[in-house]
C-alpha cells in the first residue's frame, strides 16, 4: 500500500531555530544510531519512521558506520526513501558523518580531507541520494590540522553534496575555531551535535556558552543516556535490555547503585509532572533555549509515540529544576569524552 502521510504533521509538533540560520528542526528528531541496521527488522524499522514523520518529526540523522553492519542503516534508510519518501524528500532534513571507523586502512577514519569526502560519497550512495542537508565531522581528529578537516566540509558544501555543516563532540575550543575557519570560507557552521542528558552535563559550562554567543544550533544525542532515563532499568537490568546484550554502548556497569539511586529519584519527580522518567528528560534538554533538538532512537512505534510525548509539557518551574538539579549530576557515561578533549 503506498503511505500517505497524516495530514495534520505539522500541527503536532514544536520547530525550532537552528542557532541564526533559518534552518528549523523539530524539537523531537530521530537519530538511526541502533535499530535500524542489518541486523533488524526491516518492516519495524519503516514503521517508525513512517510514524515519526506522521507526527512532525522531519529530521532523521545518520552516520556512514550506523547499523550494524557498518553501512546498513543509511541503506535501510535509502530503502525507506525509495519506497515511501521520495515525493517528500524537500520536506525532510537528512544529516551523515563521517569520522569514526568505516572501513581498513588509514584512509577509513578520523578527520582526513580523503576520508570525509570519499565517505561523503559511499553515504549518498547508500542514501540513493544526490545531496544530504547536513553533514557533520562525527569527531575531532588531534592528529589532522582543523584546517584541513573544516576544508573538506566547506568542499562538500560548495560541491553541492551538504546543504550544512556541522560538527560532532568538539569542545568548547575547538568549536570556536572550527567555526572561524568554516566562516573564513564562507560556509557557516550550522550546528554541534553532542551528548547530553541529566547524567552527562558536560556541554554546560562552556560549550553551550560558545554555540549561543557564535548562532550555531545544538542537536543532542543520547538525552536519555542510553536508555538509563527510562523505567526499564528501575529494578535493575532486565532479560533483553541493551545493558544486557554485548557491544552496545551500555554497559551494565554504568548502572551502578550510586546511578539507579538518581534514576529513581528523578524517577519520582517525573511522576509528580505527570510524566514518564523519559518524557521528563527529553524535556530537560530541551529547556534551555540554545538546544534545538533532541534525538532519538526508537525500537518500536510505541516507544516513539511515548518519547514524541514530551513536547506534551516543556515547561519547569524553578523548584522542579532545583530538585532535579540534587539528582541529575555527571555519572561518568560519557564515553565520547575523549573527542571533546582540547
Amino acid at each position: 500500500m503506498t503511505y500517505a502521510p497524516a495530514d495534520d504533521r505539522y500541527g503536532r509538533m514544536p520547530y525550532r531555530r537552528t542557532g541564526r540560520s533559518g534552518l528549523q528542526l523539530p524539537a523531537i528528531s530521530v537519530g538511526l544510531w541502533w535499530n535500524f541496521g542489518g541486523d533488524r527488522p526491516y518492516e519495524n524499522g519503516r514503521a517508525i519512521v513512517r510514524r515519526a514523520f506522521d507526527l512532525g518529526i522531519t529530521h532523521f540523522d545518520l552516520a556512514n558506520n550506523y547499523g550494524p553492519p557498518y553501512g546498513s542503516a543509511e541503506e535501510n534508510f535509502g530503502r525507506m526513501l525509495r519506497q515511501d519518501f521520495r515525493p517528500y524528500r524537500d520536506e525532510l532534513v537528512i544529516s551523515t558523518k563521517a569520522g569514526y571507523d568505516m572501513w581498513p586502512g588509514p584512509y577509513g577514519e578520523w578527520g582526513s580531507r580523503k576520508y570525509l569526502l570519499s565517505s561523503l560519497d559511499q553515504s549518498l550512495a547508500r542514501l540513493g541520494l544526490d545531496y544530504v542537508d547536513i553533514f557533520y565531522s562525527h569527531r575531532f581528529d588531534p592528529e589532522t590540522p582543523l584546517e584541513e578537516t573544516m576544508g573538506a566540509l566547506d568542499t562538500a558544501v560548495r560541491q553541492g553534496k551538504a546543504l550544512y555543516a556541522g560538527i560532532s563532540s568538539y569542545s568548547a575550543a575547538k568549536t570556536r575555531e572550527a567555526e572561524a575557519l568554516l566562516r573564513d570560507l564562507g560556509t557557516p557552521l550550522l550546528i554541534h551535535q553532542p551528548s547530553y542528558s541529566m547524567l552527562n552535563r558536560w556541554i554546560e559550562p562552556e560549550l553551550l556558552d560558545a554555540l549561543g554567543e557564535l548562532g550555531v544550533g545544538c542537536i543532542v544525542f543520547s538525552p536519555l543516556a542510553q536508555g538509563m532515563l527510562t523505567d526499564r532499568y528501575l529494578e535493575g537490568v532486565p532479560q533483553g535490555a541493551r545493558a544486557s546484550r554485548p557491544g552496545y554502548s551500555l554497559s551494565p556497569d554504568l548502572l551502578t547503585d550510586q546511578s539507579l539511586a538518581k534514576i529513581r529519584a528523578l524517577n519520582e519527580i517525573a511522576a509528580g509532572r505527570g510524566q514518564t522518567l523519559a518524557r521528563m528528560a527529553l524535556a530537560w534538554t530541551l529547556r534551555d533555549p540554545r538546544v534545538t533538538s533532541a534525538l532519538v532512537g526508537a525500537s518500536s512505534v510505541e516507544q516513539l509515540e511515548d518519547n514524541v510525548r514530551a513536547v506534551e509539557r516543556l515547561d519547569f518551574a524553578e523548584d522542579e529544576l532545583a530538585e532535579i538539579d540534587r539528582h541529575a549530576t555527571d555519572s561518568g557515561i560519557n564515553l565520547w569524552s575523549a573527542s571533546s578533549r582540547d
